[in-house]
């Protein structure tokens, strides 16, 4: 049964304003003066029939309930000076409006009202207790970073070979201190023991480069945790791996259903390697880290961009220069940053009919030789010789047993 559209603007009204007054009346004290269930009731009945009757009488309806509000914040503001009952009126006023022309809109905003009253207690413990002021700063960063700069960055190549995007650029900065987010978040949730390799695995999907570095970060911070820091490694780079299978897939099943068993052979050594740290490298009892706790440092993020967007600016070079047999070296090279993208580049080499080149397969195979050569040497940069000795010897497990499998299937 089809509900007319103007009785289903009222009994949203009726049903924001309800929601909104039970929970506005939970949160008070009992017997004291406020607005409730009746009083949210009616001002979103209110604001419903006014819009309906047009513009100049719900703005009359408004001024109405701003008198009112200032009148009641007035007498209750010696006890009282909070006010959020007041705001969530108006609100109620303003959402009882709008279930006229957009029923959906407003009950959707009007759950959203009420969950952020009812969550009051918890927001102000976490603002309050919780997050600290690195942590704020931080996350006012990575706003800024991704609400406002990366709207305005260009989205076309400023350099001859169109490889320099600065929107692109940008969006791996945000990405970057997205993973580094994450990974802090997890580790206060969860601890150090768990939280780091959950917050691993799924940044891995993001950027498994961005999470080793970050991780060796943290290992020149406390070098206790070296060993969950490789096996977090491990495991963000096999969550890369998966992509990676994923995007070649997309590209040419082929090419994946030639070289499946030995990417998956390199994935068990992976795992069976991160699990082996992970349970070998128990952390102390209430470890914490000794450092400011930032989620991220800016100049190391940036540093990273620069990295990357330099190699994909030499890769995009020698593939112009060298033409069709550029291809094979510029997956490669691009593999050094990035080797979601290199996939793409490598898969050009499968032919039309879908007969495999055997090129194409060892190509596959440099590629993730020149993922490790560039994880290995940022695994020393960023946490040392004992952080970047345990990785690339994990990581040169994984590349001779993909190797082995190409060799012999």
């Amino acid at each position: 049964m089809n509900v007319p559209e103007e009785t289903l603007s009222y009994l949203t009204a009726l049903g924001i304003g309800f929601l909104i007054g039970i929970v506005r009346e939970r949160l008070h004290q009992p017997g004291a003066l406020m607005a409730g269930v009746r009083t949210h009731t009616v001002a979103a009945l209110m604001g419903a029939v006014a819009f309906h009757l047009g513009m100049p009488i719900f703005v009359v309806a408004l001024g109405i309930t701003g008198l009112l509000i200032g009148v009641g914040y007035y007498r209750s503001y010696a006890t009282d000076p909070g006010m959020t009952g007041e705001v969530s009126l108006a609100m109620t006023v303003l959402l009882g409006g709008l279930a006229v022309p957009s029923s959906a809109l407003a009950a959707a905003l009007g759950v959203a009202v009420a969950v952020l009253l009812f969550l009051k207690k918890p927001l102000r413990k976490f603002s309050q207790e919780l997050l600290t002021e690195y942590e704020l700063e931080d996350a006012l960063i990575l706003f800024a970073a991704a609400i406002i700069v990366l709207p305005l960055l260009p989205q076309v190549a400023i350099d001859p070979w169109g490889a320099l995007k600065p929107f692109d650029i940008w969006k791996v900065v945000v990405i970057i201190m997205c993973t580094g987010m994450l990974g802090h978040l997890a580790i206060r949730l969860k601890g150090v023991q768990w939280g780091l390799p959950i917050a691993s695995l799924l940044s891995g999907l993001i950027s498994s480069t961005a999470v080793i570095m970050d991780l060796g970060r943290k290992v020149k911070q406390d070098a206790a945790m070296t060993g969950i820091a490789c096996a977090s490694a491990l495991l963000s780079t096999l969550a890369s791996l998966i992509l990676f299978a994923l995007v070649l897939g997309a590209s040419s099943i082929h090419l994946l259903q030639s070289v499946a068993v030995p990417l998956l052979l390199g994935g068990l050594s992976l795992l069976l390697t991160a699990v082996a740290l992970f349970k070998h490298h128990q952390l102390p009892l209430g470890f914490a880290l000794t450092s400011s706790q930032r989620a991220f440092q800016l100049k190391h993020v940036l540093l990273i961009a620069f990295s990357i967007s330099s190699i994909s600016l030499a890769s995009t070079w020698i593939g112009s220069v060298y033409g069709q047999p550029g291809t094979f070296i510029s997956a490669v090279v691009v593999g050094f940053a990035e080797i979601h993208a290199a996939a793409v580049s490598i898969s050009q080499l499968v032919k039309p009919e879908g007969a495999v080149n055997p090129l194409a397969r060892w190509g596959v195979l440099a590629i993730l030789m020149a993922s490790v050569v560039s994880k290995s040497t940022l695994s020393f940069i960023s946490g040392g010789h004992r952080y970047g000795l345990r990785m690339t010897a994990a990581l040169t497990l994984f590349v001779l047993t993909t190797g082995i499998g190409i060799a012999f299937t």
